[in-house]
């Protein structure tokens, strides 16, 4: 991006124009194809122009777009309703992104304790390396402080604690505590999960002391690890959890599901959204349900993610100058490097493999779930390749 451009400068672009996508693949205006193992940042759940998810949309455009919340709108009814029935959840708030929807979660948590009648509990304890969106409340319940620098002073109730450490957790919840917020996989932090069993101490103290528990599954969410939400290979449910990203497929589509207990504070009158649920938003995100829930579809990705682990191990044996570490569950997979991330991506990107980065020196690999044996073959030759450039070894 020039320095005249009239955008905001908060992107280092890189400078690569995408005109269409098909399946896997991004098409630059240059006509180069780039196998895509970004998918937006684990948003394009179903790859790029998926037929079924463009009907949907392009049927629900030529009906109606918008009437605002307060009417009946199309399509919130059925994808609540689909929601809840594959999950811990009893009621759904739709809004546009993953930042909206945990706005509404921290919201939701306050609120119950508000209708409990202890309007001191506020504060949402939260866990070094999170990454929770990008609004002032957000940076604060995520903590670090590259976020925060010059947003003036830090939005009041969030405390940030390492994870793992159920002693220091227990000294810092206090009278003013309303709720424990986490991702059982953390991705920006680095494809970092979360030990089942601290996450089961979680709900034992939640339990016990009567706070809320909140799943943040933004980018984990909609069948990335395998499962359809990474809770559900935990044996740990939520009271309260955040989706986006993959539940649109590429159209901005957020939710916040709750238990009819958590969500008991959620009024008339207390929350609103103007364009969250619109009727373009249900009819895609019920689309990427429809392909979701097809028996098969979430083995497919498990299947494919072992694949991808598997070579991806193999790439580890091969280049252990260049790669140290292979995390992740599924399709939502890390690739902790011994050289600067950065170098390991930009290497990727002219082999034409796109990734994202992420912190604790990680690229993340994160295809689209109709991914294919023969695509997932295709992303570890380009990847070996790029190692290879960046090996020392290999380079004597």
């Amino acid at each position: 991006m020039s320095a005249s451009s009239p955008l905001f400068n908060t992107f280092a672009r890189i400078p690569l124009r995408f005109e269409r996508g098909e399946g896997v693949w991004l098409v630059t205006d240059k006509g180069e194809r780039y196998l895509d193992f970004a998918a937006g940042v684990a948003v394009n759940s179903l790859g790029h122009a998926h037929p079924h998810l463009v009907e949907a949309l392009k049927d629900q455009a030529e009906k109606l777009w918008h009437v605002s919340n307060l009417y009946e709108v199309s399509g919130q009814e059925r994808l609540a309703e689909r929601l809840t029935a594959e999950t811990f959840a009893d009621k759904v708030f739709f809004n546009n992104s993953g930042a909206e929807a945990l706005e509404t979660a921290i919201k939701t948590a306050r609120r119950y304790h508000f209708a409990k009648g202890h309007p001191e509990k506020i504060d949402i304890i939260t866990f070094e390396g999170a990454f929770h969106g990008r609004t002032l409340a957000t940076i604060a319940a995520g903590g670090q402080a590259k976020y925060m620098e010059g947003f003036g002073p830090k939005a009041p109730g969030f405390v940030q604690i390492p994870a793992g450490d159920i002693d220091l957790l227990k000294e810092t919840i206090g009278e003013t505590t309303a709720a424990l917020m986490i991702e059982p996989i953390q991705g920006e932090g680095g494809v970092r999960s979360v030990d089942k069993a601290f996450l089961k101490a979680l709900r034992e103290i939640c339990d016990e002391l009567g706070l809320l528990l909140i799943f943040d599954e933004v980018q984990t969410g909609v069948g990335r690890t395998g499962t359809l939400f990474a809770y559900q290979q935990t044996g740990v449910e939520p009271d309260i959890m955040a989706i986006a990203k993959g539940i649109g497929g590429g159209f901005p589509v957020g939710a916040c599901l709750a238990s009819d207990e958590a969500a008991s504070g959620m009024v008339p009158g207390v929350h609103g959204t103007t364009f969250g649920g619109n009727p373009l938003a249900m009819a895609v995100g019920n689309a990427v349900l429809d392909v979701v829930l097809e028996e098969g579809f979430l083995a497919h990705v498990r299947e494919m993610g072992l694949l991808f682990r598997q070579g991806l191990a193999e790439l580890k044996d091969r280049y252990p100058d260049v790669i140290e570490e292979i995390r992740g569950e599924g399709l939502m997979v890390g690739v902790k490097a011994k050289v600067p991330a950065g170098e390991l991506a930009a290497a990727m990107r002219d082999e034409k493999l796109l990734s994202v980065p992420a912190g604790d020196n990680v690229v993340r690999l994160l295809p689209p779930l109709t991914v294919r044996d023969e695509d997932v073959r295709e992303g570890l030759a380009r990847l070996s390749r790029a190692a290879a450039k960046l090996s020392p070894a290999r380079s004597a």
